[in-house]
């Protein structure tokens, strides 16, 4: 037989025995450790800083789940080109289809990945260091810095002529304000839309507005992305 002949017994040496003599158990498990220990500081800074409607549990384990992943992830591609290039082939064809409606969480979502790439490729002190100056600048621009969110009013009334007293009575309550909509719907009813900006979170401007006479409803939604009565 040619010396020079490649049969599967070679290919079965040089590919598995090589990558698992030069895997190291310590690593890898030393790795995967401090990717739990980062992932479940990015849970408690996620925890602690979250300002959106309703906190999502599942959401917040999954950025931990992640890290881990990740941190595989690179692990065993890290050990040979060939295999890297089909991860990254095998992974295009991920597609996510959970919307992201708060930045924020899209922060959080990267923070954890790029956490998972330095576990993974063995940058440990650049992974912890990093880390911690991230969680001390969410933490302190969180906590420090209130965002105003805008108000949706949505008022339902019978009278044409009842729009410029309410309008008044807007610009006397809140801030500032714009309209944003305004139809008409069965039964001559108008239906008007205003964004504003209420001072010092004051809500008494739908009661005072639905006790008018012909109107029919004054609704105040919190918008901050989503709409949420």
């Amino acid at each position: 037989m040619d010396s020079n002949t490649t049969n599967f017994s070679d290919i079965f040496k040089s590919s598995f025995l090589e990558n698992t003599s030069s895997f190291s158990i310590v690593d890898s498990l030393l790795g995967l450790g401090l990717s739990f220990l980062i992932g479940l500081f990015i849970y408690m800074i996620y925890k602690k800083t979250f300002k959106g409607v309703i906190y999502s549990h599942s959401f917040n384990i999954s950025l931990v789940i992640m890290t881990m992943a990740t941190a595989l992830v690179i692990m065993g591609i890290s050990q040979n080109v060939l295999l890297s290039l089909g991860m990254v082939g095998a992974l295009s064809i991920v597609r996510f289809r959970t919307p992201i409606k708060d930045p924020m969480d899209l922060v959080f979502l990267f923070w954890s990945v790029i956490a998972g790439i330095l576990c993974g490729a063995g940058f440990l002190l650049l992974a912890i260091v990093g880390t911690i100056v991230i969680g001390i600048v969410i933490v302190l621009f969180g906590n420090k810095i209130k965002v105003e969110n805008p108000y949706l009013l949505v008022v339902k009334y019978n009278n044409d002529r009842l729009g410029n007293q309410i309008e008044s009575l807007i610009n006397e309550k809140t801030k500032r304000f714009s309209l944003k909509s305004k139809s008409i719907i069965q039964h001559n009813e108008i239906e008007v839309t205003y964004e504003i900006r209420v001072k010092e979170n004051d809500s008494a401007i739908t009661s005072e507005i639905s006790i008018m006479d012909g109107v029919n409803s004054a609704v105040m939604l919190s918008y901050d992305g989503n709409f949420t009565a």
